[in-house]
């Protein structure tokens, strides 16, 4: 099976919705996140698929970025109103792989092509919340934890105790 990424479509946000249930129960987020994140910022808004050639692959997952500042990420479920002027890096707000599509590349892939996006976008960084013990995964990756401030550990508290925020 060769899986790829490809751009999400409005049509996908059912999809979305649905993977986010089985990937991520502990981080509810209400149906208009993910459609407000495309709305406002399509090309960080990805599916990933299992790539069959006749385009009937099966969705695998999908991924949900947007450009934002440094240490201020959004609160868990919450709506953005619009992209900061002054964003400084591309955040990594959701990845969700559904159990079959581990051990594809589809982790790895999204990095690359996430770091393209944010040079493309004049944005020297990427950054995300690890949650789900996921911090060693991304290290693997070239991601660091931000010390952050106050104001961030605030955010991070709706993302459970072992979120950590990491740059790469």
């Amino acid at each position: 099976m060769r899986a790829r990424w490809r751009q999400m479509t409005v049509a996908d946000l059912p999809l979305v919705e649905r993977i986010a249930e089985i990937v991520h129960p502990a981080y509810p987020e209400s149906a208009e996140v993910p459609a407000e994140r495309l709305a406002l910022f399509p090309a960080g808004c990805l599916v990933a698929e299992d790539g069959a050639v006749d385009g009937t692959g099966a969705a695998l997952g999908y991924a949900v970025s947007h450009p934002s500042r440094l240490g201020r990420p959004p609160a868990l479920d919450s709506r953005l109103g619009g992209l900061p002027r002054d964003a400084d890096c591309l955040y990594l707000h959701d990845v969700a792989l559904l159990p079959e599509a581990r051990g594809l590349g589809l982790g790895e892939a999204l990095t690359v092509l996430l770091r393209d996006l944010a040079r493309r976008q004049g944005l020297p960084m990427l950054a995300l919340t690890a949650v789900n013990r996921s911090a060693p995964y991304w290290s693997r990756r070239g991601f660091k934890r931000y010390p952050g401030d106050a104001v961030l550990a605030a955010k991070l508290a709706s993302y459970g105790e072992d979120a950590a925020y990491m740059v790469g």
